[in-house]
């Protein structure tokens, strides 16, 4: 079980440093939820890698709403938090399932999945909105806990952090192919 407490920006890197799971992932689904229909609807109609004025605003609103301190941080950090609220606001937040196991429960195909793993870089940035979306229209709403973590690490320039990607990918991996040879 997930504490719902909003994190700041001191805790959230703490806990990405050591590994530790922290929760602005639920801050921001909570934040959504609450959120006038102009914030959710740019924030689902945003581009993470080249925000607008309004979209940049309604971001920051979410960001802060989650406890986080976007002030502090890198340049390459900023389009990385867009696409997680981004995603929540497309396909909402469920902490309690695994993520692998609600991509085969929305019966995303195993080519999907594959490509979405194997991608990197701007092809993972593309693909994973898509993923969202057809998981949204198919009434699953993905663990963020997982893929916001996948979405902080991949790609990033600090140490540890390709590894862990790749540890990531593989425990989304894991649960997706358990589910779908168990529905086979």
């Amino acid at each position: 079980m997930h504490d719902e407490t909003p994190i700041d920006a001191a805790t959230a890197n703490k806990a990405e440093a050591t590994g530790q799971r922290s929760n602005p992932y639920a801050a921001l689904a909570a934040h959504m939820q609450r959120a006038g229909s102009g914030d959710r609807a740019a924030l689902a109609r945003l581009d993470p890698d080249a925000l607008r004025p309004h979209e940049l605003a309604a971001l920051s609103r979410a960001l802060l709403s989650a406890g986080l301190q976007p002030e502090t941080w890198r340049a390459e950090t900023w389009p990385r938090w867009a696409l997680i609220a981004h995603g929540v606001a497309l396909a909402g937040h469920d902490g309690a399932g695994r993520l692998g196991k609600q991509l085969a429960k929305a019966d995303v195909s195993e080519s999907r999945v594959t490509r979405l793993l194997t991608a990197r870089g701007d092809a993972f940035r593309q693909l994973l909105p898509r993923i969202l979306r057809l998981l949204a229209s198919r009434g699953v709403q993905p663990n963020w806990y997982e893929l916001g973590d996948l979405v902080l690490k991949e790609g990033s320039s600090q140490p540890d952090d390709a590894e862990r990607a790749e540890q990531l990918r593989m425990r989304i991996a894991g649960p997706y192919f358990s589910a779908r040879a168990a529905n086979a």
